[in-house]
């Protein structure tokens, strides 16, 4: 069982920035994968970021690179997602999934919404011009 807890979302401008955050309970936070999800109305689930939280090592959409960050914190078993130049596009609800990943390999494959069991309950978030 893991618990995810959300927090970070709002409203900015574009080129403005936000930092989202999840704190992970009831699992060794050594063993998990985690990761940030947006959808926006009418579209699929995508995925942002995933990091392998035992190495660090991460994984990004395209459409993020260079612009998004994800980072983990051992000590607050938190990850987080700092999104920097933000553009009216990252408008969507963002949600936190983990799950019990031992490969690097396997997490850093996992960027379909399917392959994770615990999800925080999402946060909006908001890019005007």
């Amino acid at each position: 069982q893991v618990q995810l807890m959300e927090s970070g979302g709002g409203s900015a401008q574009a080129g403005g920035s936000l930092r989202l955050s999840c704190a992970a309970s009831g699992e060794t936070f050594s063993r998990l994968c985690m990761g940030w999800f947006r959808q926006a109305p009418g579209k699929e689930r995508e995925a942002v970021a995933v990091i392998h939280i035992g190495s660090a090592s991460t994984y990004y959409a395209d459409s993020v690179k260079g612009r998004f960050s994800i980072s983990r914190d051992f000590a607050k078993t938190t990850v987080y997602m700092q999104m920097n130049s933000m553009k009216v596009e990252d408008t969507a609800m963002y949600y936190c999934a983990a799950d019990r990943v031992i490969s690097r390999t396997s997490c850093l494959s996992g960027t379909r919404p399917s392959q994770y069991n615990y999800w925080g309950q999402g946060t909006q978030v908001t890019v005007s011009s």
